[in-house]
């Protein structure tokens, strides 16, 4: 599963603190569902719960809620657009293991698309790939081809700085094609 590994790796450019220490910072899925397209292809969608704990993390929670929203919008819009989803997909838990930090429990409700073709070229053959969420902002065409135009984002609270990541510009903010 793609989004998982996205997630790790977005959430730990995110937090500098969650790539010093991996072992304290466990993603991974459960509850996962294989739904067939009913089609004649083979295509599907996967739909399972991703896990995100944050072991002794002494950030703000602010630092990790924020980028999780922005990489749902780009990766899961449907918790944006669709009310039902968007009022249970993101669930969380806090435990506190001293004065200063706390574990942090993170499920969210992912999907990823696989499509499944014959391959034109060989009739025993067949093709998957897992495309892009449709809508995904930030993509422009050039020469034919999708390049993403990433944007250097910082969040802050007061004086102090919390996250910085590297993402897609946010759908408030889409700008027009070049």
């Amino acid at each position: 599963m793609l989004k998982l590994q996205s997630l790790r790796d977005f959430l730990a450019q995110c937090a500098p603190d969650l790539a010093r220490d991996p072992e304290n910072f466990i993603v991974y899925g459960d509850d996962g569902r294989l739904i067939a397209t009913g089609t004649a292809s083979l295509s599907f969608e996967y739909r399972y719960t991703a896990y995100a704990t944050l072991l002794g993390y002494a950030g703000h929670p602010d630092a990790i809620m924020v980028p999780l929203l922005a990489w749902c919008q780009v990766n899961q819009p449907e918790l944006f657009d669709n009310p039902a989803k968007r009022e249970n997909a993101i669930r969380f838990g806090v435990a506190p293991q001293s004065a200063s930090t706390y574990d942090l429990g993170i499920e969210i409700d992912l999907t990823e698309r696989a499509i499944v073709k014959p391959d034109p070229d060989h009739d025993t053959r067949l093709r998957i790939t897992h495309p892009d969420e449709p809508g995904a902002v930030g993509l422009q065409r050039f020469d034919g081809k999708d390049v993403r135009q990433l944007e250097v984002w910082e969040l802050w609270m007061r004086d102090k700085k919390l996250a910085t990541w590297e993402f897609l510009p946010p759908a408030w903010r889409q700008r027009m094609p070049i």
